[in-house]
């Protein structure tokens, strides 16, 4: 395992994390024995950051991680969010601070090393949004807002630094929370399927949100980065492009859609060339993330313990050669080979 700087917070985390979502499903969804053997195995192969949320598994996740964190002795560097509801809006720092409260009984801690507010930054609220609730620039900055919460929490030492999550978001008002300064961590969807969090949009590549260099303006203010879904929610994978169904223990917007499912699929088949003997698909998708200097942390989110060791034995590999990266930027300007067809959902 390599280990890469988190930003300017002085943590120093494995390049490879475990994400704790209910995409993979294995903390949310797993057998305790399965729960503890997955994070026994992480620690093993050098895992040290652990990436959750109240909302993975309404819960579950968090519970789960505090039970096995005790069972096995250990205290990881560990992130947690805040979702902000609707019907929060008109006590946003309250709300984060119950919020957080909440998540440090179900982990059984008295702090967390980093918390982000998991709501898309956006130039306007909307509450009406599909999915978490774009909130705006002042309700994370202004009075009573999110950021007024989170500063009271690290006050009193319930965290140490603070963040904001960036899937489904607008950049410009991303890149403007990050010009502020007082956000250390951001976690950032960037893979093959969308790669506009780290280059420039090719012409022909259409997506539901372009994250217009966001990595770099990350790293413009020294703050870390974890990526999610670095498979596209397990669609970059020579298992998912054979045709292979999802695992038993994968949840979340794909499950519940199984037609964007093999839409994502689709689009991941002309990748399928970066497949060959002792490199899989998916270890070519993650070689292409963790090349970008301004990534702090793949966030794994495994289903079952072969898939953790397949992240991990990503760790210190080569970056992609040149005639394979001309080759995925000629996937990206055919639109995945649909040409002007549209983008897929993000769900």
């Amino acid at each position: 395992m390599q280990y890469r700087a988190l930003g300017t917070t002085g943590l120093t985390i494995s390049e490879i994390g475990f994400g704790c979502g209910d995409n993979a499903g294995l903390i949310v969804r797993g057998t305790p024995q399965e729960r503890v053997q997955a994070v026994t195995r992480a620690l093993e192969l050098g895992i040290n950051y652990f990436d959750t949320s109240p909302d993975y598994g309404k819960g579950l996740s968090e519970t789960h991680l505090g039970v096995v964190f005790r069972e096995l002795g250990v205290r990881p560097i560990i992130t947690t969010k805040v979702e902000i509801m609707p019907d929060q809006v008109d006590d946003m720092a309250g709300a984060v601070r119950r919020s957080v409260e909440a998540s440090l009984k179900r982990l059984q801690l008295d702090w967390v090393d980093v918390v982000q507010i998991h709501n898309p930054p956006a130039a306007v609220r909307n509450p009406a949004a599909h999915g978490w609730m774009p909130i705006s620039y002042d309700d994370m900055m202004g009075p009573g807002g999110a950021l007024e919460g989170l500063d009271r929490l690290r006050r009193e030492g319930k965290t140490r630094f603070l963040g904001f999550a960036c899937e489904d978001a607008e950049a410009p008002a991303a890149a403007r929370l990050l010009e502020t300064g007082v956000f250390q961590v951001i976690n950032v969807w960037f893979d093959l399927m969308n790669p506009t969090a780290g280059v420039a949009r090719p012409a022909g590549l259409l997506v539901d949100y372009d994250y217009a260099g966001l990595l770099d303006a990350a790293a413009a203010v020294g703050a870390g980065v974890g990526v999610i879904r670095p498979l596209a929610g397990g669609t970059l994978t020579d298992h998912a492009v054979a045709g292979g169904a999802r695992h038993p223990l994968a949840g979340g917007g794909l499950t519940r859609n199984p037609g964007v499912y093999q839409e994502m699929v689709g689009q991941a088949r002309p990748f399928a060339f970066l497949s060959r003997p002792g490199r899989p698909l998916q270890r070519a998708a993650v070689q292409f993330i963790l090349a970008h200097p301004a990534i702090s942390t793949v966030l794994a989110g495994p289903s079952e313990l072969s898939q953790l060791e397949e992240m991990v034995a990503c760790s210190g590999a080569d970056p992609l050669p040149q005639e394979e990266l001309a080759r995925i930027e000629m996937v990206w300007r055919a639109n995945f080979g649909r040409w002007a067809a549209g983008s897929w959902a993000s769900v």
